[in-house]
């Protein structure tokens, strides 16, 4: 991992004009009652995509205006509060955002088990990753056609600002106003942190741009209107606190609840989080299913009976300690090389939950 120096005084007013800058912008925009003017160079500076002018002929009503500029604000505060952690030396210092979002997106959070293509054999395309295409049927979701994920300008997200992406990842919703459906975690990705986010964004901006149009899914029912008023400020739990920095890599990042939690009306039914018994795509044999496993610490039906290095084994390996392999579904090819420190917080977490017998 790379270094970053300490923060000159050059570096400090800096970010001290920044906070005075975006201090005015936000002044700006809430108080002025003839027009909404956010200017071009105000927007290269803030992550706003383009300039705009709202006149006296088209004001939006107070409503459409805060909900539009608070969740445009959230996000490039997200990235702007990630840079100053950065910089000034706070949580996660020793590596730059690209660096932590690389991990995140490569382990914990196995973006590539969904959003790169696979070969015949259900193996991933190597010189394809994040590139989407990847096409799966999902019985309550519909047959989904995963996305392009590469900076690609046409077929990727190469014209998505970093703040724009933080509000996809966090939001749901897209620069166009679209909301992203399922599979996408959304439901547990609004609960990133700021600092993770950003490094996710920043990560994806720095990949070669691949060139690939994919197709789109047809949902068996609509995406929800929502996913939720506009994700603000979240902090990211202490890693020297194992059990609340576990359940954060378990949920937020690495979304285990999604497919190790049962269907409820409306989602997972999170009563009997990590009970398993959701049929879910099997990946590794396009076209036939499998089902997510009880992960609670019950003896009988989850994890009780095994140690933690059997824990920590199956999670890098995708093999049980009796020798049998998990669905790929599970994402092997990617956990393999989760952080030593990481995949302990993981097993403190799983250790502290609730047994649930499977129903």
């Amino acid at each position: 991992m790379g270094t970053l120096d300490m923060p000159t005084s050059d570096d400090r007013t800096t970010l001290w004009a920044t906070e005075c800058e975006l201090a005015h912008t936000l002044r700006k925009i809430f108080c002025t009652k003839k027009a909404l003017i956010i200017r071009s160079d105000d927007a290269s500076q803030s992550g706003f995509r383009s300039s705009s002018r709202v006149t006296r002929d088209h004001i939006p009503s107070n409503g459409e205006t805060k909900r539009a500029v608070t969740r445009k604000l959230a996000a490039a505060a997200a990235v702007c509060a990630a840079v100053v952690v950065a910089v000034t030396g706070g949580a996660g210092s020793a590596e730059t955002l690209v660096e932590r979002g690389a991990y995140l997106v490569t382990t914990l959070a196995a973006c590539g088990n969904c959003h790169t293509p696979r070969d015949a054999a259900g193996k991933p395309i190597a010189n394809m990753a994040l590139a989407g295409g990847f096409e799966f049927d999902d019985g309550p979701i519909g047959h989904v056609v995963v996305r392009n994920i590469t900076p690609d300008p046409e077929t990727g997200i190469g014209k998505w600002t970093e703040a724009e992406i933080v509000t996809v990842l966090r939001d749901g919703k897209r620069p166009d106003g679209t909301v992203i459906g399922p599979p996408m975690p959304i439901r547990f990705y609004r609960q990133l942190s700021d600092r993770d986010a950003a490094a996710i964004a920043a990560y994806l901006h720095s990949l070669k741009p691949i060139s690939h149009e994919v197709g789109r899914t047809q949902f068996k029912s609509p995406p929800p209107p929502s996913w939720g008023p506009p994700v603000t400020h979240v902090d990211e739990p202490p890693q020297e606190d194992l059990i609340a920095y576990g359940g954060y890599l378990v949920g937020p990042v690495g979304h285990c609840t999604g497919c190790h939690t049962p269907p409820g009306a409306g989602g997972p039914d999170m009563n009997r989080t990590f009970a398993g018994g959701r049929q879910l795509p099997d990946f590794g044999n396009l076209g036939a299913e499998t089902v997510s496993r009880n992960i609670t610490p019950d003896p009988e039906y989850g994890l009780g009976r095994w140690s933690d290095d059997d824990i920590k084994r199956t999670i890098s390996t995708c093999v049980r300690p009796d020798g049998t392999p998990l669905s790929r579904t599970m994402a092997c090819d990617w956990y393999g090389k989760i952080a030593p420190n990481d995949l302990d917080a993981i097993v403190a977490y799983l250790r502290s939950l609730k047994p649930l017998k499977t129903e």
